[in-house]
C-alpha cells in the first residue's frame, strides 16, 4: 500500500449531496478535503462499464490537474431482478429528458416499473445492493480501491426524506427502515458501517492509517 504523505485530498466529485456524505466521513480521520469544484475542475466524462474504471478517471483527472492526490466515489445500486441494473448507470436513470438535471423520484418509479414488469412484487423478488468503489489516485497515476457493499430489498413505496437518490426504497439486510428513514450516524456509523459508502471509507481510513 503505497503510503498518504498528506492529509490533504482532492474529493473528485460535483454532486453536493455526495460531497456532504463523504465530508462527514472523512473528517474524523484528520484528512482535510476540498471539492473538485472548489479548483474549477470540470466534471470528465464517466466512459467506464464498471464502478472502478469511472471512479479511477475522475480521480486520475483531478488528481493530475492539481498535483494532489485525489479521492473519488463512484456508486449505484444493483437489482439482482434487473440483471444488476441500473449498476454504474444508477445516476443516469435520474436524468430528466430535458438535461435540465436529475430527478430521482423519476428514477425510482423507472425501476419500480420495470420490477413490476418483471413480476417482482415480493422482498424476496425486489433484493439488490448498493455498491461502493473508492478511488484514490496519485498525479503519476497509481491508484488504490476500496469497495463497499450493503444488501438489501426493493420497497415502494419510497419512505423518507433523509439521505438522497434512491435512498427511499433501499431497505438494508436486517432493517425495518430504509435509509431514507435513517439519521445520517445510523446509516454511517463509524463503529459499524451500515452504508456502502461508510464501509469503503472504512477500509480507506485503515489502509490509509496503517500505511501512514
Amino acid at each position: 500500500m503505497r503510503p498518504l504523505d498528506t492529509r490533504r485530498i482532492v474529493v473528485a466529485s460535483h454532486n453536493k449531496g455526495k460531497l456532504e456524505e463523504i465530508a462527514a466521513l472523512i473528517g474524523p480521520y484528520g484528512f482535510e478535503a476540498r471539492s473538485a469544484a472548489d479548483y474549477g475542475l470540470p466534471e470528465p466524462a464517466e466512459t467506464g462499464t464498471t464502478f472502478e474504471q469511472n471512479a479511477y478517471i475522475k480521480a486520475f483527472a483531478a488528481a493530475a490537474a492539481t498535483g494532489l492526490p485525489a479521492l473519488s466515489d463512484d456508486s449505484g445500486l444493483e437489482i439482482d431482478a434487473l440483471d444488476g441494473q441500473p449498476g454504474v448507470y444508477t445516476a443516469d436513470w435520474a436524468e430528466k429528458p430535458d438535461g435540465s438535471g436529475r430527478d430521482f423520484m423519476m428514477a425510482m418509479e423507472k425501476t419500480e416499473g420495470l420490477l413490476r414488469e418483471k413480476g417482482a412484487t415480493q422482498p424476496a423478488q425486489r433484493t439488490g445492493r448498493f455498491v461502493s468503489t473508492l478511488c484514490l489516485a496519485w498525479p503519476d497515476g497509481h491508484a488504490e480501491y476500496f469497495r463497499g457493499e450493503v444488501e438489501g430489498t426493493l420497497v415502494w413505496p419510497p419512505r423518507g426524506g433523509k439521505g438522497h437518490g434512491y435512498d427511499p426504497v433501499f431497505q438494508p439486510l436486517g432493517h425495518t427502515l430504509t435509509f431514507g428513514e435513517m439519521e445520517a450516524d445510523e446509516k454511517n456509523g463509524i463503529a459499524e458501517p451500515l452504508s456502502h459508502r461508510a464501509r469503503s471509507f472504512a477500509k480507506f481510513a485503515a489502509a490509509m492509517l496503517a500505511s501512514a
